[in-house]
């Protein structure tokens, strides 16, 4: 009996062991879990441009001009009138309202421009005798003046430099020879004053300021007093 008891609990035990053998080959293998990325952070929004400012500032030195230039003809086809209010600036729109103001004595008045210039290096703004009256400075001659537009501007232009102006139209056309050498367009205007005749020699036409003043840069290495005009 005590053999049989044993032999019984032996095969009991293969059977036990059988079994659980059996359930270690058909489980299911196990699958390692892939880590799901974190989401992103967001991105910051994107920022708009701002927009510039387009009315027009600027601080510098302004002249007055008068008899030279009394009944002519300006810029904008009007007649000068020195005893008026009118003003000249290089790259402004022809019509732009500025209010000026001299910064020695801060009067102001509001003046449209209708001609070019100044075309001394240094100067930002010509005023008419009669505007120059007005701000306190016609007898000075010169003054430090605030400008500001009235409104935007916006209209797009074409600028040229001016090199140099000659009362002797040779000498113009011997400045213009020598820059053509440099430079693919040079040409000669003429212009007329109550006191005589000049011939001023300007290089290009070019659609930004900024190019303009690369170009005057290298024009003054040469010896000159260039200005960057507008070309209207």
């Amino acid at each position: 009996m005590k053999r049989l008891a044993g032999w019984i609990l032996a095969v009991g035990v293969v059977l036990v062991i059988g079994s659980c053998a059996g359930k270690t080959m058909h489980e299911e293998p196990i699958i390692p879990a892939i880590p799901i990325p974190a989401p992103a952070p967001a991105l910051p929004s994107p920022v708009a441009p701002q927009v510039r400012d387009a009315v027009y500032r600027e601080t510098g030195v302004a002249s007055w001009y008068g008899r030279d230039y009394q009944g002519r003809t300006t810029a904008s086809g009007e007649i000068f009138d020195q005893n008026g209010i009118s003003a000249a600036h290089r790259t402004l729109p022809l019509g732009t309202v500025l209010s000026v103001t001299n910064l020695d004595n801060f009067k102001s008045i509001k003046v449209r421009i209708n001609d070019r210039g100044p075309f001394a290096k240094g100067r930002v703004l010509e005023l008419s005798y009669g505007a120059a009256k007005e701000l306190g400075f016609a007898l000075k001659g010169t003054a430090r003046v605030k400008i500001e537009s009235l409104e935007p501007v916006k209209d797009p232009a074409v600028y040229t430099v001016q090199a140099a102006a000659f009362a002797e139209e040779e000498n113009a056309k011997t400045l213009k020879a020598r820059l053509q050498r440099k430079y693919e367009t040079v040409y000669i205007i003429s212009h007329e004053s109550n006191v005589g005749k000049f011939f001023r020699v300007r290089v290009g036409a070019y659609p930004s300021e900024e190019k303009a003043e690369r170009i005057a840069g290298k024009l003054a290495l040469d010896g000159l007093e260039p200005v960057v005009v507008r070309k209207d």
